[in-house]
């Protein structure tokens, strides 16, 4: 999964569905979703990806979405934010999530 900063973000997250993870290094949880986002953008490669944001390193697109809390994840579907998913989630329920814009 890549990394995106500002200035990839908006072009990044422009088309198709975009799941994206603010995170931290240091964050616990974080580290605890990092193998099932891995899992999923594996999953449902070439329909959807799954790009990460540094919350330390992009604190500007952490404040544009509010980002208070890590892991958020964030979902887009050509540009648009459609749900936030806040704190630790499951497998399951990240795709379930995924599977109802794709």
């Amino acid at each position: 999964m890549k990394i995106v900063n500002e200035k990839s973000f908006d072009e990044t997250i422009a088309n198709g569905v975009v799941l994206v993870d603010f995170f931290a290094t240091w964050c616990g949880p974080c580290r605890m979703v990092a193998p099932v986002l891995e899992e999923l953008a594996e999953k449902y490669a070439g329909r959807m990806e799954i790009v990460k944001v540094d919350v330390d390193q992009s604190q500007s697109l952490a404040m544009r979405f509010g980002v208070q809390s890590i892991p958020t994840l964030l979902l887009f579907k050509n540009g648009a934010l459609q749900e936030t998913q806040i704190g630790f989630a499951g497998g399951p329920q990240i795709e379930a999530m995924i599977n109802k814009y794709l």
